[in-house]
C-alpha cells in the first residue's frame, strides 16, 4: 500500500501541496483531478521523488520513500514508473532503444551506457510494444511517430522497468480523441490484467469517471474529494473546478440535464 501522511510541498510562501494524507491500496486505478495549479503534478512528482516534500512522509509498504537516497532511490524510481505528458523520448533513436532505456536500473552501467541489451531484455521490450499494438514500429525513429504512438512507447518503456506502480502525469493532454482512448485503454488494461497500481492525473471528468476506480480531487493543493466516480456530482465538480467547470463537465452533469444527480458535500480536507 502507498501511504502519504500530511505531505506538504512549499515553493517560497506558496504551498503547492498542503497537508495531504492519502492511502492507495495495491491494484487500484486512481484518477487525480482538479484544475490547473491544484497540485496534481507536484503530488505525483513527490511520490516518485522527482520532487522532495517540504514536510510529511510517503511510505510504500514498510519503505520510507521520503528517506531514500542513492541506489535505493533509483530502485524506488524503477518500482514506481513515471509517464509524462511530453513523452520524454529521444527522437533520433529507434522505438525499441527508447523502450529499453527503461531497463537502465536493472542492467550494469556499462551495458546501459552502450545500449548493449541481451536477447531476454530485447524480448521483454518487444513484448511490451506488441502488447500496446506497436511492435511493428520497433525499428522506426521515435520522432516519426504520432503523439499517441509516442505515448504508447513511453508506456512500454515504463513497463520494462517491471514496476509495481505507474504514475501518469496528464498522459493524454496533447492527444486527439482517438489516441486518448487508446492510451486510457492501455492504462486500464495494465491495471486490470497486470494488477498494477495506476495513478493518473486527468483534466477530463468524463474520462476520469469512465476509467477510474477511485477519484481524488485537489483544490489549492488540498485534498477536497476522495470517492468513487458515482459520487462525483455536478456540485462537487463545480467546487473543484470553479470557473473551469463548464469546460470539464460532461453533458449529463450540466445543470438542467434530465439525468443530473443532486450534489454531495465535499470530503473534509
Amino acid at each position: 500500500m502507498l501511504r502519504l501522511d500530511s505531505v506538504i510541498k512549499s515553493f517560497g510562501s506558496k504551498r503547492a501541496v498542503d497537508g495531504i494524507s492519502l492511502s492507495v491500496p495495491a491494484g487500484q486505478l486512481v484518477g487525480v483531478i482538479g484544475q490547473s495549479g491544484s497540485g496534481k503534478s507536484t503530488l505525483l512528482r513527490m511520490i516518485n521523488r522527482l520532487s522532495d516534500p517540504t514536510s510529511g512522509s510517503i511510505h510504500y509498504g514498510d519503505v520510507d520513500v521520503t528517506a531514500l537516497k542513492g541506489r535505493e532511490l533509483r530502485a524506488w524510481r524503477a518500482r514506481c514508473a513515471m509517464i509524462f505528458q511530453q513523452f520524454n523520448l529521444s527522437g533520433r533513436l529507434d522505438v525499441l532503444t527508447n523502450v529499453m532505456m527503461g531497463r537502465a536500473f536493472h542492467a550494469p552501467l556499462s551495458r546501459s551506457l552502450f545500449k548493449l541489451w541481451n536477447d531476454d531484455e530485447k524480448a521483454l521490450g518487444l513484448s511490451a510494444l506488441e502488447g500496446l499494438d506497436i511492435g511493428r514500429l520497433a525499428a522506426q525513429r521515435a520522432d516519426t511517430l504520432s503523439g499517441g504512438q509516442q505515448q504508447r512507447v513511453a508506456i512500454a518503456r515504463a513497463l520494462v522497468q517491471e514496476p509495481e506502480i505507474i504514475l501518469a502525469d496528464e498522459p493524454i493532454a496533447s492527444l486527439d480523441p482517438r489516441n486518448t482512448q487508446v492510451v486510457m485503454d492501455a492504462l486500464q488494461h495494465i491495471n486490470r490484467h497486470m494488477g498494477m497500481t495506476v495513478m493518473v492525473n486527468l483534466h477530463s471528468l468524463d474520462l476520469a469517471r469512465k476509467y477510474c476506480d477511485r477519484l481524488v480531487g485537489l483544490a489549492g493543493g488540498r485534498l477536497v474529494f476522495d470517492g468513487v466516480p458515482a459520487e462525483l456530482t455536478e456540485r462537487v465538480a463545480r467546487d473543484l473546478y470553479g470557473l473551469e467547470s463548464d469546460e470539464v463537465l460532461a453533458p449529463e452533469m450540466q445543470p438542467g440535464f434530465a439525468g443530473a444527480t443532486p450534489g454531495l458535500a465535499l470530503a473534509n480536507p
